[in-house]
């Protein structure tokens, strides 16, 4: 295992990874790569369109060997549909409802050989329900808007996401003030949150726009890892 002092650390996800998504993700992962820079993978076991994780051998092959070689997989919703007007899908969910879609959704991840300890919600928001239910179904970990959660240990590092997509928007000055945010965080020693939704790799604004982040970032002193359990500032190793 890997022990750090405590610099600036750089956590960088993609979620929206499907069959139409895969080789966008793919392709950006390289770029990290020749980084040095794992990745936490964000999955759904759903989404729209009818796409089902099970059913797209493809995509689970490729997670399982970015999994392999040091990448994180988070839980990344069930099926991602509003359960309320204009409401991401676990942001208002009362405790027994959270508690179904987390069973139904870890399920159908151990199918797919890609089960995670790990739980990020979509568009970063869960509610209390959700977090209630989180620990009582086997998640340790909760990285959300504005914190990352030791579910066991009932503790939390606070650190805001910075991304594109996912309820953050993609246009040209919102790139900057993400780039700029992120330097000034790996500046303070912070913990730098970079998380981008897959189709948005397509775009040579938002993408270029990750790119100069985590170059600033790494130049500040921020070191590379991923969402892990148990959560410690101090270790780089991915769970």
């Amino acid at each position: 295992m890997t022990v750090w002092s405590m610099n600036a650390e750089l956590l960088v996800s993609i979620s929206g990874i499907r069959d139409t998504t895969v080789e966008l993700a793919d392709g950006f992962a390289a770029e990290l790569d020749k980084r040095g820079i794992p990745v936490s993978l964000l999955v759904a076991p759903r989404l729209k369109g009818k796409y089902r994780l099970v059913r797209d051998e493809a995509t689970q092959e490729w997670l399982r060997a970015r999994h392999a070689r040091g990448d994180a997989i988070l839980l990344h919703g069930y099926d991602q549909a509003a359960t309320k007007k204009r409401r991401a899908e676990f942001a208002a969910l009362p405790a027994h409802e959270a508690m179904l879609r987390l069973i139904a959704a870890d399920r159908v991840m151990e199918e797919a050989g890609l089960r995670t300890r790990l739980f990020a919600p979509p568009r970063w928001i869960a509610s209390e329900g959700a977090l209630l239910m989180l620990p009582r179904v086997g998640f340790r970990l909760c990285a959300d808007l504005t914190s990352i959660r030791d579910l066991e240990r009932g503790t939390s590092v606070r650190a805001r996401v910075l991304g594109v997509g996912e309820g953050f928007l993609a246009e040209p000055w919102w790139c900057r003030a993400l780039v700029m945010s992120a330097e000034r965080v790996a500046r303070r020693n912070g913990t730098v949150r970079l998380a981008i939704k897959a189709n948005h790799l397509e775009r040579t604004g938002p993408r270029q726009a990750f790119l100069d982040a985590i170059d600033l970032s790494q130049h500040h002193g921020a070191r590379p890892a991923t969402y892990r359990w148990p959560y410690d500032r101090q270790q780089s190793t991915a769970a």
